[in-house]
Order: structure tokens, then C-alpha cells, then sequence
């Protein structure tokens, strides 16, 4: 099974596990066909993070690129910023998803490289079909950077993905023929290509052109990181996130809490109100404390302790708390679940972030490039501060479920700081309310924004928004569901069938034999 946000590149993921494939190799040719179908939310530029259960045991990859080795924080703001640049070469980071890639196959894959890329490359050089949800998508970014995007570093961009100045409509046919060219030195090379030889030797070229920070070496040094995922209990259920950089501790810190709380019914005004509070609780603390883990002060086992879970859950009354984290903004990103017969599992996810990312796209080679760094702090003393070779607080977090010692299955919620929320929200549904996967993401979803700011969708009972209000939260209806996530749920039911459920709110798919 392949749940996904596309159904083209469910049908990339289902052909590789069709002729001989296990999981991980249908994951990862998800994950390639998603920057070809889907370059409006990810693309060979981007980070990625893996959860994947093999024989018995859940791993952890970080594929997170670090900032280059040349940049500082003098130097960001000696160029005239204040904050980190959102877009340009400035914020790019280090692509950690071709690494990624190569990294899952080698490990654990039954396929070469070559032959898990192929749907990739063939959709990217033959065309597909834009989606309705990408075109909308795309021709916003349009629209917004033709008034945003002037200098020659955007040109490549523009040449990529708006050559008349506009974007495709659903149903266009779209070629990427500099995308299937580079997915193809990818696979031949391991992905070396990108990181060593021609590609990277591009990106070096056009970033020293453009002012960027960066180079080859920072390329060359590049290696995704195995990582023990990290994991609380929450009610006869272990739920497992990728440990920092990553936000999924966020959604663990918030689960503890609502450990202390007995949930009976989910449309009720306590549940709404107890996990909105949770939630803003945990991203305090997880804005103050998450960062590269070299430079983290307080360790991960402080932060999920049931005492410090206990202290705050204290805090939770009848009234609105005011926590004070910073503004969270919205993000671009694909997540993808996998499952085959042998019992492997995949929790996927990438992301340029902010949706096409930096802006730039290297010249001939149809890399877009992501702007994960412009979630550094310029402020010297705060523990997510910019510095050469560290890693970003990272919003991108795979999810996975597990009872005793069996896999239930993978989870995920993309959309920025939505991601912990949107966790919190399914992983109730599944176990406090029993929902089946399909159910647990067709359910009302609400948006923790800041202070007491609280946006829901129009299927939450009006009568449950208006009891908010009377609580303190200040409350917004959404008018469509952009902004609340993209989910996808696969979960393996005890004789061994597959349950998969996936993302209404935009072109999912569940692709299965």
C-alpha cells in the first residue's frame, strides 16, 4: 500500500512495489515522482525525514542539511538583514533528500537506485497532468513572485516553472526535462552526482554567482544521519517521532499532557480546548528549547518526563492561556506513507519548505532549492541562532504508532507548524475515538496560530467555536482547508490486512494490490 497526496506518484510507489519492490523502495520512488508532480510543495532541493520499521524495529533518518560552513550570523546582518532572508541563496541550507534517497536503498532497499527513480524520471520527461490542488498552487506562486522575484537569481525559476509568466492550469501536460536529466545522474551516481560531481559543481557555480554561502565542500561533507526516534506512551500506545532538530517532540510534549485528561467524546468543548491548550504549552517550550542537538539545553528525556509534563498540564484551566512562542507561519511539504507484505513500513516526508522554497532553481538542472535556513535566529543569544554547519529548528516530522512490539503503522500531517498539531489531533482520533484511518483524517481540524489565536474549519459545530470564544481563545473560520494540513494514515490491522486512509483536502490517493 501507498498513501500519498498525489495519485501519480501513489502509482510511482505501487508500480516499484508491483515488480519485486519492498516498502522502502516504493517509498522513495514516491518521494522522487513527488518533486516532478508536486514542485509546488517539495523538490530535489528539499530535506526529508524517514521512520521505517524493519524486522521487528523502528529507525530514524535525519536527512536535514546543515547551514553552509561559510555564513554567519555577522555576515547575514552586515548585508543590510534584520531577520533571516524568507527567499534567494541566503536561506539555502544544505538539500538532504537526494541523500536520502540513495541512503534508504542502500540500507534497506531490494532495488538499484536506477530502477526506483525510473517512474520519476519518465513522468518528468514524458509530462503529467497538474493536479487541481497543485495548479492552484502553483499559479498563486506565480503570480505573487512575479512581483516579488527581480533579480537574475530567480531566473531559473521563472525558466523552470513559469515561462509564460503564468501557471498551469489543472489537467496542462508539464515537462521537466532538466528535472528527469538531474533525477537521472542521481540514480546512476548513488546520488554522489548531486553532492560531489557535475550537480554540485553547478550548484557551487551558480551560488558564488549569486552572492550564496553555499560550496562545494558543504555539499561534498553532506551524510544523512541514522537517529533513535523518540517516543512517549500515550494510552497503551507508543507514538514515535524523529528526535530534534525536528518539531515532532512538540506533538510527544503534547500528548503527555493530555495524558493527564480522559476524553470521552470529540466534539465536545473540552476536548477542543484541552489539546488547543496542550498544544500551545508544547510549542513554548519546544520554540525555547529545539534546535540542532549540539547546541540544546535541556536533553529530550527532560522534556517528555512525565514531571515536566505533569507541571504543565497544571497550567490548563477553563481560561485561554497566553504562551508566547513566535508567529508560525505556513510552509510547503509532501509526506508520504508505505507498507508491503513482508511488514516493512515507511513514514516519509520532504519539503522545500514555504512551498517552491528559496525561489532559486540552479540553472539547466531543475533543482529548486529549499530556504529551511530562514528559521534561524539572527538574535545571538537565542539557542536557534544562525551558525556555520548547524542545523535549524525543522519543521518536517513523520510520524509512526506502535503497541507493544508491533507496528500499528505510519502517520503524518504535513504544513509547517501545523505538522505537531495535526499528529495531536490524528493520533486522538485513532486512539481516544477509535476513528479508522480514513475517518481520522476526514475529521474537523483546528489551527493554534498565536497567543489565543485559533483558526477551525467550518465543519467544527458552531456551538463548540462560540463556547471557545467565551473561554478567551479568539476564534477564526476558515473558508477552505489550505492551510490545515495534508495527512495520510496506513495501519496494519491484526490478521494483517492494510487500512489506509488519505488526505481529503487535497488530490490523495491510496494505492494498493
Amino acid at each position: 500500500m501507498v498513501a500519498t497526496g498525489h495519485p501519480l506518484a501513489a502509482q510511482a510507489g505501487l508500480s516499484v512495489l508491483q515488480m519485486g519492490g519492498n516498502a522502502i523502495d516504493a517509498a522513495v520512488a514516491t518521494a522522487a515522482a513527488l518533486t516532478v508532480v508536486e514542485p509546488t510543495a517539495n523538490g530535489i532541493g528539499s530535506d526529508a525525514f524517514a521512520l521505517v520499521w524493519v524486522k521487528g524495529k523502528l529507525h530514524g533518518l535525519n536527512a536535514s542539511g546543515p547551514s553552509p560552513q561559510g555564513i554567519s550570523l555577522e555576515a547575514v546582518k552586515s548585508a543590510g538583514n534584520s531577520e533571516m532572508p524568507t527567499f534567494g541563496w541566503t536561506p539555502v541550507t544544505v538539500p538532504g533528500a537526494p541523500g536520502a534517497w540513495a541512503e534508504l536503498i542502500e540500507k534497506f532497499g531490494k532495488l538499484s537506485l536506477p530502477k526506483v527513480l525510473a517512474p520519476a524520471i519518465q513522468m518528468a520527461e514524458e509530462g503529467h497532468p497538474v493536479a487541481p490542488t497543485v495548479a492552484r498552487g502553483w499559479q498563486v506562486a506565480a503570480q505573487r513572485f512575479s512581483n516579488l522575484f527581480k533579480g537574475d537569481e530567480f531566473k531559473g525559476w521563472f525558466d523552470t516553472f513559469a515561462k509564460t509568466g503564468m501557471g498551469p492550469n489543472p489537467g496542462d501536460v508539464v515537462r521537466l526535462t532538466d528535472h528527469a536529466n538531474t533525477l537521472r545522474a542521481i540514480a546512476e551516481t548513488n546520488a554522489r552526482a548531486f553532492y560531489e560531481g557535475t550537480l554540485a559543481e553547478k550548484i557551487d557555480a551558480e551560488s558564488r554567482k549569486q552572492g550564496g554561502y553555499l560550496r562545494l565542500d558543504d555539499l561534498a561533507s553532506f551524510r544523512p544521519e541514522w537517529v533513535d526516534p523518540i517516543s512517549v506512551s500515550y494510552r497503551g500506545y507508543d507514538v514515535w517521532e524523529i528526535p530534534p532538530n525536528g518539531q515532532g517532540i512538540v506533538a510527544l510534549m503534547a500528548l503527555n499532557i493530555l495524558n493527564g485528561f480522559e476524553f470521552s467524546e470529540r466534539e465536545t468543548w473540552q476536548t477542543y480546548h484541552r489539546q488547543i491548550e496542550a498544544i500551545k504549552l508544547a510549542f513554548a517550550d519546544g520554540k525555547h528549547y529545539v534546535t540542532d542537538p549540539k547546541a540544546m539545553q535541556a536533553s529530550v528525556a527532560e522534556l517528555l518526563s512525565p514531571e515536566f509534563a505533569a507541571a504543565r498540564r497544571q497550567l490548563i484551566t477553563d481560561v485561554a492561556l497566553l504562551p508566547a512562542p513566535g508567529k508560525l507561519p505556513s510552509s510547503g511539504t509532501v509526506y508520504l506513507s508505505t507498507a508491503d507484505g513482508e511488514g516493512n513500513m515507511v513514514s516519509y516526508i520532504q519539503s522545500n519548505y514555504m512551498g517552491f522554497g528559496s525561489g532559486v532553481v540552479v540553472p539547466g538542472t531543475g533543482i529548486a532549492l529549499q530556504n529551511r535556513g530562514h528559521t534561524f535566529s539572527l538574535d545571538a543569544h537565542h539557542v536557534n541562532a544562525l551558525a556555520p554547519g548547524k542545523r535549524t529548528y525543522h519543521t518536517i516530522i513523520p510520524g509512526f504508532l506502535t503497541k507493544g512490539r508491533e507496528a500499528v503503522g505510519p502517520f503524518g500531517v504535513m504544513g509547517g507548524y501545523m505538522q505537531p498539531q495535526g499528529h495531536l489531533q490524528v493520533v486522538s482520533n485513532l486512539v481516544d475515538f477509535h476513528m479508522n484511518p480514513q475517518a481520522a483524517l476526514d475529521a474537523p481540524r483546528w489551527q493554534w496560530l498565536d497567543g489565543k489565536r485559533v483558526v477551525v474549519e467550518r465543519s467544527v459545530p458552531s456551538h463548540i467555536a462560540e463556547k471557545l470564544v467565551r473561554m478567551g481563545h479568539k476564534v477564526e473560520v476558515a473558508n477552505d482547508g489550505g492551510g490545515f494540513g495534508r495527512g495520510q494514515v496506513i495501519m496494519r490491522m491484526q490478521n494483517g490486512s492494510l487500512a489506509g486512509g488519505t488526505e481529503p483536502r487535497t488530490d490523495g490517493q491510496i494505492a494498493a494490490f
